[in-house]
């Protein structure tokens, strides 16, 4: 019986997908308070005090004091409470509805001044929406779009803002100067650092998926391959179908009671489908760019495909162009290679003239 070999793939594949997910989920979030311990959710109770806090990827909530300054890195942050010193953010949200002696800083998230906040220091914020409520005893650097004033918001010193400004304008007691770019720390800089991080953590994630799924099935991935290359118009219509064609489906389960959950188990199967799809496109590509050259490397093609696919990416528009490319084809393939699969077809190993299964 075939078909158990072709499920097999496919439950396998789910499971690195999660464990992947997972671990990047327990990794990621790491936070460090004094006096408070280490997790990826910090919260300051109503009543508490603590001197400070540190946080990584997490999020913080303080509900009670911190007489010293509140730091995190791309995570949130909710000031409901009392802050002595400053508070600052890179690459998350920041929601302040308390007071915060110091000065806020804030980069690539959203941040929201409530009407009741109150800031003695300067307020910086760059590359999100921003809204202003609350009451700014110093200056303020914005750089957002929107930037949106408050019929409530009070700002007692200078605005220098890069954006779209709207709202009560006549909050603002300084000067209020429109400028290109702010700092070269919260304006130009800061930005493409974001993304380019975002860039790294993307090709690492695709890496490490697709050197598992080409590591328990090289035979299978070379299929793949080798049907995206020879076959890259039916595969690219396949992909094109699977991607417009799933969805449908999957709203038309979704309508019956008993089909809500089955939709939603197929959901996440379409999610790691449409992932998987993108790594095989580049894959494909490459494998079919070294053999051109002469070179037949699968290791070689993952990371030379992924790496391309990163590069390419930050190009203009038609950087986007090729990626939907790319992607329609990996998809299309890596669909059509699961049909066969089902079907008990037996998979041709790359590079061998006779029939072989994974």
């Amino acid at each position: 019986m075939k078909r158990p070999n072709a499920v097999r793939p496919v439950l396998t594949i789910a499971i690195a997908c999660g464990l992947i997910v997972g671990a990047i989920g327990m990794a990621v979030p790491l936070a460090t308070a004094d006096e408070t311990g280490a997790t990826g959710t910090l919260v300051v109770e109503e009543g508490e005090t603590v001197d400070e806090i540190e946080a990584a990827a997490g999020t913080v909530i303080v509900h009670g004091t911190v007489t010293g300054d509140v730091s995190a890195f791309a995570g949130t942050v909710q000031i409901h409470g009392e802050v002595g010193g400053d508070v600052e953010a890179a690459a998350g949200n920041i929601e302040i509805t308390g007071s915060v002696d110091g000065d806020v800083s804030g980069a690539g998230g959203a941040v929201t001044i409530a009407e009741d906040a109150t800031i003695e220091g300067t307020l910086e914020a760059a590359a999100g929406t921003i809204r202003v409520d609350g009451t700014v005893d110093g200056d303020a650097s914005l750089v957002g779009d929107p930037i949106e004033l408050g019929e409530n918001a009070s700002i007692a010193g200078d605005l220098d803002y890069a954006g779209t400004l709207q709202g009560n304008t006549d909050a603002v007691a300084g000067e209020l100067s429109e400028a290109p770019s702010l700092d070269p720390i919260t304006g130009p800089l800061t930005q493409p650092i974001a993304e380019w991080l975002i860039v790294a953590y993307t090709f690492l994630a695709n890496l490490l998926l697709g050197a598992i799924v080409l590591a328990l099935f090289p035979r299978f991935s070379g299929a793949v391959a080798d049907q995206a290359t020879t076959e890259p118009l039916k595969s690219g219509l396949a992909g094109v179908g699977v991607l417009i064609g799933v969805p449908i489906l999957l709203v038309a389960i979704a309508i019956t009671i008993i089909g809500i959950p089955l939709s939603i188990f197929a959901a996440v199967l379409f999610g790691l489908l449409i992932w998987l799809g993108a790594i095989y496109g580049y894959f494909a590509v490459a494998m079919w760019v070294l053999s051109v050259v002469g070179l037949d490397n699968r290791w070689l093609a993952l990371i030379g495909g992924l790496l391309a696919g990163a590069l390419l990416g930050q190009l203009p528009w038609i950087g986007g162009l090729l990626t939907l490319l790319v992607f329609l084809l990996g998809l299309g393939a890596l669909s059509i290679g699961l049909v066969t699969s089902r079907r008990g077809d037996r998979v041709p190993a790359a590079g061998s003239g006779g029939p072989t299964a994974d």
